[in-house]
């Protein structure tokens, strides 16, 4: 039995050739889409009044953690008792 191919090796690099010529020229016409982002009115409003919105609670939590005071059996047991609300 002779197995003789398909197709010709040489033949299909050309045409391969060719349509890589063919979308270069093509690619050279379009231009870049470019990306865009639109945000809300609302995310904007966020943004500006969310950075200073807690900075009391913030520092006074520092300030706990810093002297020792911060982590109390109570609140503790509280972050457990929610962790486990969260898990079942």
């Amino acid at each position: 039995m002779q197995i003789r191919p398909t197709s010709n090796v040489q033949s299909t690099s050309s045409v391969n050739l060719h349509a890589n010529n063919a979308t270069s020229s093509t690619d050279t016409n379009h231009s870049i889409p470019v990306d865009q982002v639109d945000i809300s009115s609302e995310a904007q409003s966020i943004t500006q009044t969310g950075t200073d919105f807690r900075s009391d609670r913030v520092n006074e939590i520092r300030a706990q953690i810093s002297s020792g005071v911060y982590e109390t059996p109570a609140k503790i047991d509280a972050a457990i008792s929610r962790l486990l609300d969260e898990i079942a």
